[in-house]
Order: C-alpha cells, then sequence, then structure tokens
C-alpha cells in the first residue's frame, strides 16, 4: 500500500536543457522539494556521467518516462519562476520555426550570469589511514586541505607552484587519500559597496564629546572622526548616520591610513556593512521630460496609433534626419502611462551609445539596457529589474526579444532592415525583428517597425495591406537633404589625379572641411589595413590555411588575420613562395585610409571606428563622444559609422569602393547597397542651416541604382526589385531555406550535400531545390562547404509541412553510416 501511495505522489518534471538534443528530459523532483517546484524556475541537474547544468522545469507531472530511469533534480535555485509561460511559448514557436532544438533557444536565451558553473574541488578521505603511503609533496596537499578543508585545482598548483598537477591528484586518488566532488556556483554576483558608519552608542553628542577626547593620543584615528561628521553631522541629525559613508571615500585620501579605519572598525567605534546597487546608477536620468513633436512628427505618431488600432504591424517609413526617434518616444510614453511593457529593438550596439542617452534623460531609471557588451552581471540585473518590476521599458540588441516581459504592449524595431537583427551562429539563427512580431501577438500587443530604407519584404507587406503604413517624407526643422556628387575615379585614375584611394574632389573637400572647422565621415566597408598581401614576382598571395579566404592585414599590430576563423600569423619579411622582397599590400581598408590620412593632413584629428577599435566595452560611447564634442575631424568607419548616428556638425560624408558593395553577388545586392549607402550619406548635414554633401566615389557614375539613392527614390528601387523578386521566384514571393553541410573531407561532404539534395528534390520537386554548390567561402576552420538552397512559394505550399520533410531528410542524412561525422547546418529565412 506504501509503494503505491509513493508512486502516486512522486512528482516528475520535463526540463530544458542548455544543450543541443532534441527534447525535454525527466528528472524527478525530490520529495522535500515537491511543493517547492514550479514552471519555470531553475533547477541544477546531473547530464550525463559527470556534467552539472542548469535547467529550465517546462511541466510538472506525475508521469515517469519509459525509456530510462529518471535522475532526481540535484537542487532547486529559485523560489520564484525567472522564466516566464509566455517565453516557454515563445522559446517553443522558435525552437519550430527555425528547425533547431529548444536547449539551444535556451542557451541563447538565458544570460550566462543565469547558468550555473561548477568546479572541482578536492577535499581529504575521512578513512583515509595511510599516512606513510603519501610522497613528500603529496602529504604538503594532504595537510594543506585539512587545515582549509578544501582546496581547488589551482590552490593546489599555486601551493606546489606547479604547473601541472594531474599526476599527484591521480595517485592521491588512487590511494583513496582525497576525494573529487563538484562545487557548484551562481555565477552573478550582485554590485556590493562597503559603507561605514558611527556606532549607535556615541550617537549622542555627551559620547561624542567623549570619543573625541579619548582619540587626542592618536591624531590619525581622531582625524578620520573629524572627517565623518564633516559629511555626516552626527550631532545634530543623528538619523543622517543610518546611511554611513563609502569605505572608499576614506581610502582616496592620501592622508588617512586604511590602518587606522580598520582599528576604529575592530574597536567598535566605527562598523562596517554593506549595500546592493544597481551597475546603472551612473547612467544619465531624468523625470520623464517632455519632448516637443514638429506638425509631421505629431501627424505620424496619430496616424501610428489610428493604425495600431486595427493592425498588428505598421512600418514607418521616415527619411534619414526626419525625426523617427521624437515619435518613438512620444508612442513609449503613452503605453507606459496605460500601464503596459515597452521593448526597443537596435541593431547593434553602436546605436544604442547616442539614443540611450537620449531615452534615459526621458525615462529615467525605469528604462533597462540589454546588449552583449554589458557583463553578464549587469545582464542579469535587467532580466531580474523586468521580473521585479522595476524596468518597464528596456532598450536592446537582438538578445532583448528574449527576456522575461508578462505584459508587453508594444515593440519597436528600429533600422528594421538591418541585416544584424539576423543571428547565424550559433543557432538558433532566428531574426529579431520577425520573432518580434510573434512576440507581439502573444502578448496581444502591436509592433512598430522604423526605417528610413525599408526591407523590401516589409514594404511588401505594408504595400499589400497586411501591415500598416506612415510615412515621413521630410526632415526635422525644415534640414534638406544632403547634396550628392558622383566622382568617375576611372576618368581620375587616367588623367592620373587620384593619390592613391583619394580622388581630387574628395581631397579638396576634405581640405576644405579641416579649415572651416567641420567634421566629416569618410566610409570604407572593409576593416584592417589592406585586404591581402601579393608577391610581384610570383602572384603569391596570403591566404588562410584554414579557409578560403586571402589573410586580412592589419598595419597597427603588424599581422595577417583571417575574418573568419580568427588565423593570425606574423607578416612575411619575404615571398614565401620565392623569397623576393617584393611583397605589396593590395586593395585598402579602413586602417589604410586612417593612415593615408594621417600623411595628407597631418594636422586633423583622425579616428577610425570598426570592429578593431571598439571591442572594450565603452569604446563606442568614447569615439561617439569626443566626436560629438569636437575632439575628431574625420572619423573613419565601416557600416558602424552609417547607423542612425546623429552629429550637428558633420557637413560632408565620402564614400569609397561603392561599387564593390552594389555588385556583391548576392539577390539582395542592390537592394542593400541603397540602404547602406542611403543610411551614411543621412549623416550629412543635419542642420537647417547647412545642407549637407555627400561624394561617392565609382567607377561607373551612370549605374541607375547610383541615380537612385542620389534622388532618394526608394519606390523606384522597390519597384525594379519586386518585379526582379516576382521573376525569379525570390523573398517576399518565396522563403527560402539554406541547408550547408560540412566536413573535413571535400569530397565526403559533396556526397553529402548531393544525397540530401536528391531526397529532398524527390518530393519537393527540382524547381524548388538549388543546388548543391559551394559557396563563396568554399572552406571555412577546414571544413568544406556545400549549399542547398529550397525556395517554398508563400501561397501553394504548407510551409509548416514542408520544413518537417525537410528536418526528416536531413536527420537520414545524418544518421546514414557511410557519411560519418557530417555536420548540417538549417537556416530558416536565411539573408
Amino acid at each position: 500500500m506504501t509503494s503505491i501511495f509513493e508512486e502516486e505522489t512522486t512528482l516528475f518534471a520535463d526540463l530544458i536543457l542548455p544543450v543541443p538534443v532534441p527534447s525535454l528530459f525527466t528528472y524527478r523532483v525530490p520529495r522535500e522539494m515537491s511543493g517547492l517546484v514550479k514552471v519555470g524556475a531553475r533547477v541544477i541537474v546531473q547530464f550525463g556521467q559527470k556534467r552539472v547544468i542548469t535547467a529550465v522545469i517546462a511541466r510538472i507531472h506525475s508521469t515517469p518516462p519509459v525509456k530510462y530511469q529518471a535522475k532526481y533534480i540535484l537542487e532547486l535555485l529559485d523560489e520564484q519562476p525567472i522564466v516566464t509561460q509566455y517565453q516557454l511559448e515563445l522559446f517553443n514557436w522558435v525552437s519550430e520555426y527555425y528547425l533547431c532544438n529548444i536547449g539551444e533557444v535556451l542557451n541563447v536565451a538565458l544570460p550566462a550570469g543565469l547558468k550555473i558553473t561548477s568546479q572541482s574541488r578536492i577535499q581529504v578521505n575521512p578513512e583515509f589511514e595511510y599516512e606513510d603511503l603519501l610522497t613528500d609533496q603529496e602529504r604538503i596537499v594532504v595537510d594543506e586541505i585539512r587545515k582549509q578543508q578544501t582546496l581547488s585545482y589551482e590552490e593546489v598548483e599555486r601551493l606546489l607552484q606547479k604547473s601541472n598537477i594531474t599526476a599527484i591528484i591521480k595517485s592521491l586518488v588512487g590511494k583513496r587519500a582525497v576525494i573529487l566532488y563538484e562545487e557548484v556556483k551562481e555565477r552573478y554576483k550582485p554590485k556590493v559597496l562597503k559603507k561605514v558608519r558611527l556606532a549607535a552608542a556615541y550617537t549622542s553628542n555627551a559620547a561624542l564629546s567623549a570619543l573625541a577626547t579619548s582619540l587626542e593620543k592618536n591624531q590619525k584615528q581622531q582625524e578620520i572622526l573629524l572627517k565623518y561628521l564633516s559629511y555626516i553631522p552626527v550631532y545634530n541629525h543623528a538619523e543622517l548616520n543610518q546611511k554611513g559613508l563609502d569605505k572608499s571615500f576614506f581610502s582616496q585620501d592620501d592622508s588617512i591610513s586604511d590602518a587606522s579605519l580598520n582599528t576604529l572598525i575592530k574597536k567598535g567605534i566605527f562598523e562596517q556593512f554593506e549595500i546592493f546597487v544597481s551597475r546603472f546608477d551612473d547612467l544619465p536620468s531624468g523625470n520623464m521630460a517632455n519632448i516637443s513633436l514638429s506638425d509631421s512628427q505629431k501627424e505620424a505618431s496619430q496616424q501610428i496609433e489610428e493604425l495600431l488600432a486595427e493592425k498588428e504591424v505598421v512600418l514607418l517609413h521616415g527619411i534619414t534626419g526626419s525625426g523617427k526617434t521624437e515619435v518613438y518616444i512620444d508612442l513609449i510614453k503613452k503605453v507606459l502611462e496605460g500601464g503596459s511593457q515597452v521593448l526597443f529593438l537596435l541593431p547593434e550596439i553602436a546605436l544604442t551609445t547616442q539614443i540611450v542617452v537620449r531615452l534615459r534623460k526621458v525615462f529615467g531609471d525605469t528604462m533597462g539596457i540589454y546588449h552583449s557588451k554589458f557583463s553578464d552581471n549587469e545582464r542579469v540585473e535587467v532580466w531580474k529589474g523586468i521580473l521585479d518590476g522595476k524596468f518597464q521599458f528596456v532598450v536592446g540588441v537582438r538578445s532583448a526579444i528574449f527576456l522575461p516581459f508578462d505584459n508587453l504592449g508594444l515593440i519597436i524595431v528600429d533600422e528594421e532592415h538591418e541585416t544584424s537583427y539576423k543571428q547565424h551562429d550559433p543557432a538558433p539563427r532566428y531574426n529579431a525583428r520577425d520573432v518580434a512580431v510573434i512576440m507581439s501577438y502573444m502578448h496581444k500587443g502591436k509592433t512598430l517597425l522604423g526605417s528610413a530604407t525599408p526591407s523590401l519584404e516589409s514594404y511588401f507587406h505594408a504595400k499589400s495591406g497586411r501591415y500598416g503604413l506612415v510615412e515621413m517624407k521630410e526632415r526635422y526643422g525644415n534640414a534638406v537633404l544632403p547634396d550628392f556628387q558622383l566622382i568617375d575615379t576611372k576618368k581620375e585614375k587616367k588623367q592620373r589625379q587620384m593619390k592613391n584611394e583619394f580622388s581630387s574632389v574628395l581631397i579638396q573637400h576634405l581640405e576644405h572641411n579641416l579649415t572651416h572647422k567641420e567634421q566629416t565621415i569618410l566610409f570604407q566597408n572593409r576593416r584592417g589595413y589592406s585586404p591581402y598581401l601579393q608577391c610581384e614576382e610570383c602572384s603569391w598571395i596570403s591566404e588562410c590555411p584554414n579557409c578560403d579566404v586571402s589573410l586580412t592585414y592589419h598595419m597597427k599590430v603588424k599581422e595577417l588575420r583571417c575574418h573568419y576563423c580568427g588565423h593570425k600569423e606574423e607578416v612575411p619579411r619575404t615571398c614565401p613562395n620565392c623569397g623576393s622582397t617584393k611583397v605589396k599590400t593590395m586593395g585598402y581598408g579602413t586602417e589604410k585610409i586612417e593612415d593615408e590620412l594621417h600623411l595628407m593632413f597631418p594636422e586633423a584629428r583622425v579616428q577610425r571606428m570598426d570592429l578593431d577599435t571598439t571591442r572594450a566595452k565603452n569604446a563606442y560611447q568614447q569615439i561617439i563622444q569626443e566626436f560629438e564634442e569636437g575632439g575628431i575631424d574625420i572619423l573613419v568607419g565601416t557600416q558602424m559609422v552609417s547607423k542612425g548616428l546623429d552629429f550637428d556638425n558633420v557637413s560632408m560624408v565620402g564614400i569609397f569602393d561603392a561599387d564593390r558593395i552594389i555588385h556583391f553577388p548576392e539577390f539582395r545586392a542592390s537592394e542593400r547597397a541603397f540602404q547602406m549607402l542611403t543610411q551614411v550619406s543621412g549623416r550629412a548635414g543635419r542642420r537647417a542651416d547647412k545642407r549637407g554633401k555627400v561624394l561617392i566615389q565609382t567607377a561607373n557614375p551612370s549605374q541607375k541604382l547610383l541615380e537612385r539613392i542620389v534622388t532618394n527614390d526608394y519606390e523606384g528601387m522597390y519597384e525594379s526589385e519586386i518585379a526582379e523578386r516576382e521573376k525569379f521566384s525570390y523573398p517576399p514571393f518565396t522563403r527560402l531555406i539554406k541547408l550547408t553541410v560540412k566536413h573535413i573531407d571535400e569530397q565526403t561532404s559533396q556526397r553529402a550535400a548531393k544525397i540530401l539534395a536528391e531526397k529532398l528534390t524527390a518530393n519537393l520537386g527540382a524547381s524548388r531545390v538549388l543546388g548543391p554548390q559551394p559557396p563563396l567561402v568554399e572552406r571555412v576552420r577546414n571544413q568544406f562547404l556545400f549549399d542547398i538552397l529550397i525556395k517554398l512559394e508563400r501561397e501553394k505550399i504548407n510551409f509548416k509541412a514542408a520544413k518537417s520533410f525537410i528536418q526528416e531528410k536531413v536527420i537520414d542524412t545524418l544518421t546514414d553510416k557511410t557519411l560519418k561525422s557530417i555536420q548540417v547546418v538549417i537556416d530558416v529565412d536565411c539573408l
């Protein structure tokens, strides 16, 4: 009878594990946890023989698993759920839509600070009695463990002053002298501020007077007391003593010794205490300041509100400088006043630098910020701040889509056309813009997409009535669009007027701007000094040993680097192939442009903004702040400089190598070129009193796309491109799924890709399955790649069923014993 009762009351939990496995795992809930476990809470479990990981409870039930014996949950980490029901639904949708495992979604969604780490530690076996078996070094280790109770591997290394202690530990385990165990630690640590205050016994005037007299013989201690009283006048306001002073306040004063302060603490005169503080306290804040909208901004805001009342999604198409941010702020304030939450998505951290300061001044500390440059602890604070109700409004990059909202009224996706919203590696390979639409729908909220150059898909949906459409065609404050000039580099080279990569026209305008104290942005969408090195004698080219690409030369660090796998090597003094000293740099990147500017204009203050100069946490902010304050004359950058930055004193933008962007071998090349060149051009002349100038260097000024960029003819570009897309069955008329087969052996990879393509073609048809064929870069990280592109018509085919079929055939191929260790990457809605 007891056993039946026990079985009926035993609880099991289906857990999401942050590992790439296709299903949930069922674990047994220990009896002492049965009343405490909740869906959405974190637990610690053993996975495999030794691995200890953090999992999230997805379901609680009383049915044991059939195929395996359920292990026990080791520890419950949360009294209340940290993952909401909305998030669990979203994780499921993302895993199903993007054909990945739900554990991969959790791994990306959950900040690292909320995951548990385990560390091997060593303790003495209490049953060990054979001390004479130990060597001298082993005895040192055992004696120290007895003193400290436990030691980590690193502590043993320091104790013995050895870098490799594996043999010693293995010997101690073999002699049963020690036991190894995993100590589990939570990564997140709150920020703690150490403070000191006067002990309560000394807060009365009489006690203070007696204390001051008693310290007369110790001048240093008396100085500390007097300094404290000068900031915290306890004798007049005893209640101020409770807050105390930061301990660092005293250590910053060279005349005060830490030893004297610590003595006062030991004597009980001062007491030390700690408080938890937010890591965002140093950001600028405000108090819901009012903003003034122009007539066109008011009209746009009203139109958006009216359209959102009847449609789930609205597209705001506003030209560069039209003041979309002010419209966003107006809408955000209204949603927050209505009691709902708001998520504001930006494509890259570069954009958050300026806009976050503006938003923080309006919304103060009710706003959270979430992006990859923040530490694990900072991201956990935002996560917990949303759960606790501290942050009703969050600004973030694509990963912010997975935050624990429970009452989301509005998601704004700024620069919605940006490719940065798409995650490429690892899985899930999601597009945050598209997930935002689904997420809003789940919350019964709304989505606003904004861009000066919308993606063709979004504009198509708006034109066909699926989305609402609002357009802002005037720049804010009567500012006008910049004046464009196309510079024929082919002609200038014939006339020998080019100076390296600079046309004579660009040099003249740079000189003019420097003379008139006006700022310039120069755009080259390629970082590094030079794309490759080449020998003039034998035509040898510097290539990556792991990938089929040339190594980029970075002059500052004197290295050749692969931008695909990260391989680095020294620059050869002579040609490795023929020994010639005639090894030259070919082409140019941002670093070379910066270097040439220093030579041409030695008095100019030049700064570069690309991935190499912005790796540090606050590098973006520092560069942008310096540029805003006029400390930089010329800013050279990659596409980072094109995105939403607003500088009053930038009167000119120069664009290098426009042809390479336009003629990139990809079906979206014209759309991307229009977006990128229009966006970077929009940084010029944002003041009403001065028209900006945009200089585009091109070998073919008569190109139709350049004419449309010059006239800001987005509709013309759209009509031309959408006709091409329909003719050749590309999005938005079809959905694309790319399958990439990888293997270290080229023939195996090709054979696997052919087998997979044949399986797919048998059911989907040859017109829908293209390939396999090698991509532009055929080998990455020593693996040979072959792509299969699948086109699925939006109206004619069941997308969900087709994806299930594709996934089934991928699994068939992966489990084929003749195709060992191949990989297949599935990218739904590939870009």
